[in-house]
């Protein structure tokens, strides 16, 4: 019995100076205040294992552990420590390898990550262009829906870095302005029509292997599915590239539509798209306007954000 009380004892002190710990700590640090819906909560609770009374131990354990990064000059916000936590479903070890492959990306790959001047005639192009269109609205499981136009550019005179670029900035403010994006994920439709065998010489084995290890191991964003529309005919040729790249549950997640809309309409509701897919809110022009002006707005952001890389 007095053992019992004494192991009972040990455990209730562990516990209060874990959280003596823990409160101490967030007095010296930016606290994080969750901004997440109930439904969202109870999402992040039953798949991503995220536990609202562990959440700020969590969270001090990964920023103790990049203090000691001397390599990595990283973010230090909770909420970006937050979405990392998420996107490996609160395994610290996972979390603590996402958080390297990321800023050595980011270090490795200046053609993605440097010169992010949002003013730079290349970016507006490919803006004006709209390459790279998340939804306005999310889907009936709460992703973010992201509609990619990978061969609206011109390969003689777009740099395929650039269409790159462009996405990675759009995908980020994205995750920026709404924390759901951390909790439900990314739903990707690819839309192919007008590509050329000059779009696929842009992408050489190499670049497909990088482009496929920053979606895998690097960016604290769930891939949910990715849909082909207007997929001509020889699609898989180029799709196999990519396939060889993608673990199995990857794969299992790539859909190609071919150029039927009403297929696509199964996986995304007409609701959340623009007319000239067969939806209903708005225009592509409306959603092209929106996200030109929306990135550009926030040129010192990302002129502040480039700084932020692994350092050898």
């Amino acid at each position: 019995m007095m053992m019992e009380r004494q192991r009972t004892s040990s455990h209730q002190h562990e516990v209060l100076t874990m959280h003596t710990r823990v409160r101490r700590m967030a007095s010296k640090r930016e606290m994080y205040i969750c901004s997440l819906p109930p439904v969202a909560k109870q999402h992040a609770a039953e798949y991503l294992h995220e536990n609202e009374e562990k959440r700020d131990s969590d969270i001090c354990h990964i920023l103790d552990w990049l203090q000691g990064q001397s390599h990595l000059h990283a973010r230090r916000d909770p909420v970006n420590v937050v979405r990392f936590l998420r996107g490996c479903k609160f395994d610290l070890e996972k979390t603590k390898r996402k958080l390297s492959n990321y800023y050595e990306l980011r270090a490795h790959c200046p053609e993605w990550f440097s010169q992010r001047d949002p003013c730079l005639p290349e970016i507006q192009e490919l803006l004006q262009l709209g390459v790279f269109l998340p939804l306005r609205r999310r889907d009936s499981h709460g992703r973010l829906v992201v509609l990619i136009r990978a061969a609206v550019h011109d390969p003689k005179k777009h740099r395929q870095s650039d269409v790159f670029k462009v996405g990675k900035m759009t995908l980020e403010l994205a995750l920026e302005d709404d924390e759901t994006v951390s909790v439900f994920g990314v739903a990707a439709v690819f839309d192919l029509s007008g590509v050329t065998l000059g779009h696929a010489m842009q992408l050489p084995p190499h670049v497909v292997k990088k482009a496929v290890h920053a979606w895998q191991n690097c960016y604290p964003v769930r891939t949910k599915s990715l849909d082909f529309v207007n997929a001509p005919p020889h699609v898989n040729i180029v799709l196999n590239i990519f396939r060889r790249f993608m673990t199995e549950k990857l794969r299992q997640r790539v859909h190609v539509h071919g150029c039927s809309l009403a297929s696509l309409h199964t996986v995304v509701e007409p609701e959340l798209l623009p007319r000239e897919y067969g939806g209903t809110d708005g225009t592509l022009q409306d959603l092209i306007d929106y996200w030109q002006h929306h990135v550009t707005e926030k040129r010192e952001w990302f002129l502040q954000d480039e700084r932020y890389k692994a350092t050898s």
